[in-house]
């Protein structure tokens, strides 16, 4: 599950977050509109057991069992944002590794990497992760980051070409 994608394709960050969902959810709708591929991807570390090397080896997830466990929540997350029905609609990528890297290589040659945001950053500061953060600085293809519907408001109105093209100026 660590194919690189043939450039055509939207490639989209899923961590199980409600943002990343909107990312998908929305990748999903452009990647319909534009007639290229889903690829979903997750990145995965393995977890650190924080004791000296000389310690014993506490008992916990195996790397398997910890792969196993990111690919349940890949698979999850895209059942859960895009319905139960997507059978091959959407390539899902799991991959080792630290999470900004993976996805800018993954997103190597593609049309474009979407990520998720909150709404509104807490506290003046950015709603974008440093994830996000990494991934708008050394991207090589466009990168879209969606937020997180507000849902008090109204959704936007969808707009067609027809009114855009008679909505220039002569």
């Amino acid at each position: 599950m660590t194919e690189h994608t043939d450039g055509t394709g939207i490639v989209v960050g899923v961590d199980g977050s409600e943002p990343s969902m909107a990312a998908l959810r929305w990748a999903a709708e452009q990647a319909t509109v534009l007639h290229t591929d889903l690829v979903a991807v997750h990145a995965w570390e393995p977890a650190a057991n924080g004791y000296a090397p000389y310690a014993p080896v506490p008992t916990g997830p195996t790397p398997a069992q910890e792969r196993e466990r990111a690919a349940q929540v890949l698979a999850a997350t895209v059942r859960e944002a895009l319905g139960p029905r997507t059978g091959d609609a959407v390539l899902r990528i799991v991959v080792e590794g630290p999470p900004a890297r993976v996805l800018l290589q993954q997103a190597r040659g593609a049309m474009l990497l979407a990520l998720g945001r909150k709404a509104h950053g807490n506290f003046g500061l950015p709603s974008v992760g440093p994830v996000g953060r990494e991934c708008l600085r050394h991207a090589t293809v466009p990168v879209v980051t969606v937020p997180v519907a507000d849902r008090s408001l109204k959704p936007p109105e969808a707009v067609s070409s027809s009114s855009l093209a008679g909505s220039r100026a002569s």
